[in-house]
């Protein structure tokens, strides 16, 4: 896939990784610009293609009482404003057909859940949009199963598709990432690596998700070093209080340090 497809996204003429970072959910106006800010002004010094990420909505929670959203109209323009007032393009999730065609209005780029990566109809309706599609590797799925997730999106005559490697289930309460995954997706597409959800710990009693963030380097330093095409990262600035995914979430503090090692890393692994 070339980036170049990707409106506003910038620096596509650099060998850098891109970058799919931002909150888990929209929280609100002033958190996604706060956020959206930040990561703007550390992407634009290091030369990473970047775009900004954020749900406008949780369809897939563990309990009822789950925060969802704060409105799916609500939560579509503010991913709007985000891109006019820096530029850049953005990333939503969409869990059914009527999303597809709702968010295709206000966001550049339509991520499908991992859970409902193998939904035909829905995959169908993401890439009819004529937006990117980005396919997330179901915890349940081997990345050579991925091709024909792939090709459905190639089948509807958009070749603006790529995969993204979160993780698969080790166990009922954890996840490991498989590196061999990244060149075989490769293979079939532009392939990022989910840092973040790869370290999620699902079905806990609770019912609310864990998540190791002290991980977050050696997994995104890992993927860098095996050459994946990308990296997505939520981030925050207070995680101990995001409403959904905090407790895997990069605080947005340690952003710039983290980027500027994987940019470093990268440099070193373009001389080979």
């Amino acid at each position: 896939m070339d980036l170049n497809t990707i409106p506003k996204i910038k620096h596509t003429d650099s060998d850098n990784f891109f970058l799919l970072a931002g909150p888990c959910a929209i929280e609100g106006e002033d958190m996604a610009l706060r956020i959206a800010e930040t990561i703007v002004s550390v992407t634009d010094k290091l030369q990473i293609p970047y775009v900004f990420k954020g749900s406008f909505k949780k369809a897939n929670r563990s309990r009822i009482d789950s925060f969802t959203g704060i409105g799916d109209e609500k939560a579509l323009k503010i991913l709007r404003k985000v891109s006019e007032t820096f530029d850049i393009p953005t990333v939503t999730d969409i869990h059914t057909n009527e999303d597809a065609t709702m968010a295709a209005e206000y966001v550049d780029v339509l991520q499908i859940p991992a859970f409902l990566v193998r939904q035909t109809d829905l995959v169908v309706a993401a890439a009819e949009t004529g937006k990117t599609v980005n396919l997330k590797k179901g915890q349940f799925m081997s990345p050579e199963s991925m091709k024909h997730a792939v090709q459905k999106v190639l089948d509807c005559n958009n070749p603006n598709v790529m995969a993204t490697d979160r993780g698969t289930m080790f166990g009922y309460q954890d996840m490991i990432v498989d590196y061999r995954g990244i060149p075989t997706m490769q293979q079939f597409a532009t392939t990022v690596l989910d840092v973040t959800h790869s370290l999620q710990q699902p079905n806990q009693t609770i019912g609310v998700t864990g998540g190791r963030p002290d991980m977050i380097e050696t997994v995104a330093k890992a993927g860098i070093a095996v050459g994946v095409d990308g990296i997505f990262i939520e981030t925050h600035f207070d995680p101990a209080n995001a409403k959904s995914d905090g407790a895997n979430m990069l605080h947005l503090d340690y952003f710039e340090a983290l980027m500027k090692k994987l940019v470093a890393i990268r440099k070193t692994v373009n001389q080979f």
